[in-house]
């Protein structure tokens, strides 16, 4: 499951750890993300050779690639603004402050199409070698590799634990919880408006209302 909310896919990620004691929540957290650490530090490896990692080397020559269509005029004369044309669409790109008006650019900081076109324009048929200039750095391998090179160690048994001796005669109490009584709220009439009164029960026999039929001077016989 992914959302655009992080603690969403992770709590959708961990819906058996739940019922489990906390100790074996934590380690079983640690084993889900060590895997997944594992798992992004071979991918990095598997990029090394490259300069950003696999999944964007691919996007960036996607967007080349259907660049090449469009066609790109400067209007600015120190070659920082563009405008793209597309399909009778335009579409803004200013290079020096890495935007582009259709905002994907933005988002993602990889070059899309629109700046594709750009930098075609003004760097020449060898742009393909400057595209990592506009790219985020974040993308570069030894960043991925970076972001996964730690390790995440899991919780021991509790007769694994080394206590200090100074923490052993520690008494650690909860702490104090006043629990507040519940707000009575006053009804206020509001303009116009009138409360019922309690409707009271009445005798089916004597039609007298507070009384009963089982206890009513009327049943005795």
């Amino acid at each position: 499951m992914i959302t655009t909310n992080i603690a969403e896919s992770v709590n959708a990620m961990l819906i058996d750890e739940r019922e489990y004691p906390v100790a074996s929540i934590f380690n079983s957290i640690t084993k889900k993300f060590d895997e997944i650490f594992r798992e992004r530090r071979a991918y990095g490896l598997k990029c090394k050779d490259n300069k950003f990692f696999l999944a964007v080397e691919k996007i960036l020559r996607d967007n080349m690639s259907e660049g090449d269509s469009f066609y790109s005029e400067n209007i600015s004369g120190d070659k920082r603004q563009y405008i793209v044309f597309r399909s009778g669409c335009t579409t803004k790109v200013d290079l020096l402050e890495r935007s582009c008006s259709y905002r994907k650019f933005d988002l993602v900081k990889i070059p899309c199409v629109h700046v594709m076109t750009a930098l075609r324009l003004k760097h020449g048929e060898d742009y393909s070698l400057r595209v990592y200039d506009y790219s985020s750095p974040l993308y570069k391998v030894e960043e991925y590799l970076l972001a996964y090179s730690e390790s995440i160690n899991t919780v021991p048994l509790e007769s694994e634990w080394h206590v200090p001796l100074e923490l052993l005669d520690v008494n650690i109490i909860p702490p104090f919880v006043f629990t507040k009584l519940g707000i009575k709220k006053k009804c206020v009439k509001g303009v116009g408006e009138t409360f019922k009164s309690k409707r009271r029960n009445k005798c089916s026999l004597c039609k007298r209302p507070g009384n009963k039929r089982t206890t009513c001077n009327n049943n005795k016989s």
